[in-house]
């Protein structure tokens, strides 16, 4: 860890993943994950490291409890984390209950050098320091280190059963307090009704349940801190705005259920050039025959239809997006760089945060990069979704004091 003292503040870098394919394919997708996970902490070298996971344990949960466990020891335990004294790590297994199942998981990591550093007790209302390596599983409910949440069945009607929810802790780190909320938001259910209005009747689900997040953690029960949110938004592009531009020049086919009369496929074919199919769109496709508009330049052409952040600017900041869409790719090990046809490309996985947090973080004067927003592993399969991280510095004495007496705070920190 050389050469970390050349840069003031604290390092911290924030990961959002989400892992499901991985336990759905542990033999070849769980080495090649690690090794590009390890090498973006090593390379930024981070004083305090936030993991958050979601879909932790894959579709099959329950078949794949010791493939978890296998993860869980492998990330606590190896050469390339070894640095890391002490660690929390709070893992929703609990799923034989329906009513409170997220499967979530929220890994922190703290390095041997980081010495002024607490968590705080929700239920105490008071910071504890942190020693030691602990793992809370099974019924988080109880556990007064964090706040967990699943959304009502009713913010998603169509889904018979969703995992979808928040972990929030709170963290007292040089004095600064700041709250890491884990989450995981509402899909597209289908292509097809994605694709009928703009926006999308799926935008305005997520808008109300990231909402309601936001109000929870801002409420009055305990003192404001600066936020960082980090977690799979399942944020879509503007589909019906895609595919008008996708497919400008082009005819739509609409082919019907004989049954039903239901829209079940729509086929874009250019007017010319022999008909040429150029988009077929159903409930779980959208196959465009040129995937790389995804892929140049990073995708960049394709933000002006990443909109639904829009709804939060004054509650949300995100730095600049450089990375390629994180969603859906291949899960064919051999396949790193290719996208799935099940949907449109987009920026699923974010890292928001408060105007206050963007504060905190320090912002060098000098040439060397200190703050970097970008995504793990582009040229190596990582499953259907590529983590993205956050590594900044937060700055020495940036943001109020924090209370980390044994005893219920007094003024707010970090506000």
């Amino acid at each position: 860890m050389a050469g970390r003292a050349a840069v003031p503040g604290t390092a911290v870098l924030l990961v959002t993943a989400n892992v499901g394919s991985l336990f759905d394919d542990p033999e070849n997708l769980q080495k090649n994950w690690l090794r590009e996970f390890y090498q973006i902490v090593h390379a930024h070298k981070p004083h305090f490291l936030a993991l958050h996971c979601q879909e932790f344990g894959g579709k099959n949960y329950e078949a794949s409890m010791s493939h978890v466990d296998k993860f869980v020891k492998e990330l606590l335990s190896s050469d390339a984390m070894k640095e890391y004294n002490r660690a929390r790590v709070y893992l929703d297994e609990n799923y034989k209950s329906q009513e409170h199942f997220t499967l979530l998981g929220s890994f922190y990591f703290l390095h041997e050098s980081l010495k002024n550093i607490h968590q705080f007790d929700f239920k105490a209302k008071k910071y504890k320091k942190v020693t030691g390596k602990e793992i809370y599983s099974d019924t988080l409910e109880s556990t007064p280190m964090l706040e967990k949440e699943k959304f009502p069945q009713e913010y998603f009607p169509e889904c018979k059963w969703s995992r979808k929810g928040f972990i929030r802790t709170r963290w007292c780190i040089a004095d600064c307090a700041f709250d890491l909320v884990n989450i995981h938001l509402f899909h597209d259910a289908s292509n097809l009704v994605a694709w009928e209005t703009s926006p999308s009747v799926y935008s305005g689900i997520r808008h109300k349940a990231l909402g309601y997040v936001l109000d929870r953690i801002l409420d009055q029960r305990f003192e404001k801190a600066s936020y960082f949110v980090f977690g799979d938004f399942n944020f879509r592009l503007d589909s019906k705005s895609v595919v008008e531009t996708l497919c400008t020049k082009a005819t739509m086919q609409t082919i019907r259920a004989a049954d039903t009369n239901e829209v079940v496929k729509l086929i874009f074919r250019e007017s010319d050039n022999d008909r040429k199919v150029m988009l077929q769109l159903e409930k779980k496709l959208f196959d465009y025959f040129n995937q790389e508009v995804f892929q140049d330049n990073n995708g960049t052409a394709l933000l002006e239809f990443d909109k639904e952040l829009s709804v939060f600017k004054d509650r949300l900041y995100e730095l600049d997006i450089s990375f390629p869409p994180s969603y859906p790719y291949s899960e064919d090990s051999s396949q790193g760089r290719q996208y799935m046809n099940t949907r449109c490309p987009a920026w699923c996985d974010r890292i928001l945060m408060s105007p206050s947090a963007k504060e905190l973080i320090l912002r060098s004067e000098s040439e060397e990069k200190v703050v970097t927003y970008d995504h793990i592993g582009p040229n190596v399969c990582m499953g259907d979704h590529k983590p993205v991280f956050l590594a900044f510095r937060i700055a020495p004495g940036a943001g109020k004091r924090c209370q980390r007496r044994e005893r219920p705070l007094e003024r707010p920190p970090c506000s």
